[in-house]
């Protein structure tokens, strides 16, 4: 496919011989086996841009560490033939949690994007003194399933947009009382760990890129049904994060004219008939049926402007909203209008769902931590900070 062959282009990654550049190069050399394993040395060095001999050095250290594993190809000529390296799943993990106005998912996730356990506790809405203290437990109950390999951090999504006055802690899609709460200070504390914070559907745009649909589609839309709505546009892999963080709040456009008031100020926004709060707001009181048949043209709607606005491959469906609910959804929005996307050569469907299903939030989560460790693009290049991938201390 073509999309395939462009992401690979698109998200080759080079070393750099600068001194602090050390880390920097172990982070692309693991990265670069997540995407293209099982891989050969001498490919890595090509793709990267360094010596045989540096990415030597670099993969007998991730060996020693156990992040990844190998074994001799079969060679007809002279010599040893090569090792095929790829990432040692249970080689390090990282924790997903998910904050939302109905309560607190966890995860412990490990490289392959496996859920090896996880934690629910429903509590509406979720304070923050017993969220942090809540979190610490469970951080406490993942340390003892990770058999002693390295855990590389924790993610937290937490509803957007941040920062935005009328908007960040207003209304039931919201964590009203978060307001002024360094989430991120506190989440460190409260877990020693190296913590990453980021808007739910950003999170969850992140981990299907990593781990479901953006393994074959570099260029797409994640459409984030969460107790409101959000959306991210997924570029050569790497969701778009807008100058201040708040790219893709959909939820909030107004698309019903003079309609439904929305806490952020205005009226007719798009999650206040399109969202898991919209649902059980309004199937109580007109049916399931009917509030398909009234969301189905405003999420139709909504797809043509995305298609239009960011002509991605495909525009992906997904979040904590039910299944099958989603499937008829989904379903009652087709046939679709024409729009950019209305192609004859197409190798995508125009909306695809979520491999990750109702997980894709803790999944995407922990892919912050991941990203944060073995990523050069979410990670640090510049060598100013403690590399925590590669600190002995955090091998416990």
């Amino acid at each position: 496919m073509i999309a395939a062959k462009n992401r690979g282009d698109a998200m080759s990654l080079k070393g750099t011989n600068q001194e602090f550049g050390r880390p920097y190069n172990r982070r692309i050399v693991l990265e670069t086996i997540r995407q293209h394993g099982p891989i050969e040395r001498a490919e890595i060095a090509k793709r990267v841009g360094l010596t045989v001999q540096t990415v030597a050095n670099i993969i007998r250290e991730l060996e020693e560490l156990g992040l990844i594993s190998g074994e001799r190809t079969r060679k007809k000529s002279r010599g040893s033939p090569p090792m095929s390296l790829t990432l040692n799943p249970q080689g390090a993990y990282a924790i997903g949690v998910n904050v939302t106005p109905r309560g607190i998912e966890a995860a412990l996730v490990d490289l392959a994007g496996t859920i090896v356990a996880a934690k629910r506790i429903d509590t509406s809405p979720p304070a923050p003194e017993e969220s942090f203290r809540a979190i610490g437990k469970i951080v406490d109950n993942f340390r003892t399933k990770t058999m002693g390999r390295m855990l590389l951090g924790i993610g937290l999504a937490m509803p957007g947009p941040f920062d935005v006055e009328s908007m960040s802690f207003v209304g039931p899609t919201t964590l009203e009382s978060w307001r002024g709460i360094a989430v991120t200070q506190h989440l460190s504390e409260t877990t020693g760990l190296p913590t990453f914070v980021e808007g739910d559907t950003l999170a969850a745009a992140l981990g299907e890129s990593l781990y479901g649909v953006g393994r074959r589609v570099s260029d797409f839309y994640f459409l984030y049904f969460a107790v409101g709505l959000g959306g991210s546009m997924v570029r050569n892999g790497e969701p778009m994060r807008g100058i201040y963080g708040n790219a893709g709040e959909i939820g909030h456009v107004p698309i019903v004219p003079d309609g439904q008031p929305c806490s952020c100020g205005n009226k007719g926004c798009l999650e206040r008939y399109v969202s898991l709060e919209a649902y059980q707001r309004r199937a109580p009181v007109i049916g399931r049926a009917a509030w398909i048949a009234e969301a189905a043209p405003l999420l139709r709607n909504a797809i043509v402007a995305i298609e239009n606005l960011f002509d991605p491959e495909t525009v992906v469906i997904g979040g904590l909203i039910d299944d099958e609910l989603l499937s008829e959804l989904a379903a009652a929005a087709e046939p679709l209008p024409s729009s950019v996307a209305d192609r004859k050569e197409r190798s995508a469907p125009r909306i695809m769902r979520s491999a990750s299903g109702q997980d894709a939030v803790l999944r995407g989560a922990a892919s912050l931590a991941f990203s944060g460790a073995l990523s050069p693009r979410l990670g640090q290049a510049d060598g100013s900070e403690k590399d925590p991938l590669f600190a002995r201390s955090r091998v416990a």
